[in-house]
């Protein structure tokens, strides 16, 4: 057991050595078919410490929302990313912020929405709302199931993807990508589709779901630069 736990942390340290300093992406986001929002993703890691950073800005009358900011903090281990802050701002209504603090010494997630603030306990590799994508650089899907908690600041959760394809070659106005295949199962939370970039660091090329009106939202890779 010593031995393969070993060899597992070794395989976690490869990954996390080889994953990039610094990740931009963008994507278009369409609702329903028709173009949505556009989101720019910032990626970066210096001396084993990370910020990521999601703008998503609406197209439109969507835009009248305000820009949706997601920021997440933290260190880079051994098992890939360990958040210790991470926030969501809409627009410029301070009402619809949320924070999530991660006390990893003491096992405590402190959990802030609507001015109220309430604690859970903080399980073992929990990830953000932000920073979940990410992980999958350091630590690439193992096996048909990935099982990942998640906080979106309000809730925390334990996401289950089940691997549903290998090597599937996706056209995107960002290139031709061989992809992985996974869908969130609805009762872990909801039932997101990803399809992550085995040749690009297992970056998201695609992301499909549906928002709380049932609308299918289609968030597709339009660029990307990685150093």
């Amino acid at each position: 057991m010593t031995r393969w736990l070993g060899c597992l942390l070794l395989c976690f340290s490869m990954f996390a050595e080889a994953a990039p300093q610094s990740v931009k992406a963008v994507y278009q986001v369409t609702r329903n078919g028709q173009p949505f929002a556009e989101v720019t993703e910032t990626f970066r890691q210096v001396n084993g410490r990370y910020t990521l950073e999601s703008i998503t800005d609406g197209i439109g009358v969507y835009g009248l929302f305000g820009k949706r900011r997601l920021y997440s903090e933290g260190e880079v281990t051994a098992e890939g990313l360990r958040p210790g802050r991470f926030e969501q701002q809409q627009g410029d209504d301070a009402k619809r912020s949320v924070k999530a603090e991660f006390d990893w010494s003491a096992s405590t997630l402190t959990l802030t929405s609507k001015g109220k603030t309430r604690q859970e306990k903080l399980m073992p590799g929990t990830q953000d709302l932000a920073s979940f994508a990410y992980q999958f650089m350091f630590v690439p899907p193992q096996g048909d199931l990935v099982e990942m908690p998640v906080t979106t600041g309000k809730k925390l959760r334990l996401y289950q993807y089940d691997v549903v394809a290998r090597d599937v070659e996706l056209e995107t106005p960002s290139g031709r990508f061989k992809t992985l295949h996974l869908i969130n199962r609805k009762e872990s939370g909801d039932d997101k589709q990803l399809w992550l970039g085995v040749d690009r660091q297992y970056i998201p090329v695609r992301i499909l779901m549906q928002d709380d009106k049932g609308a299918n939202i289609e968030q597709v890779l339009t660029g990307l630069h990685v150093e």
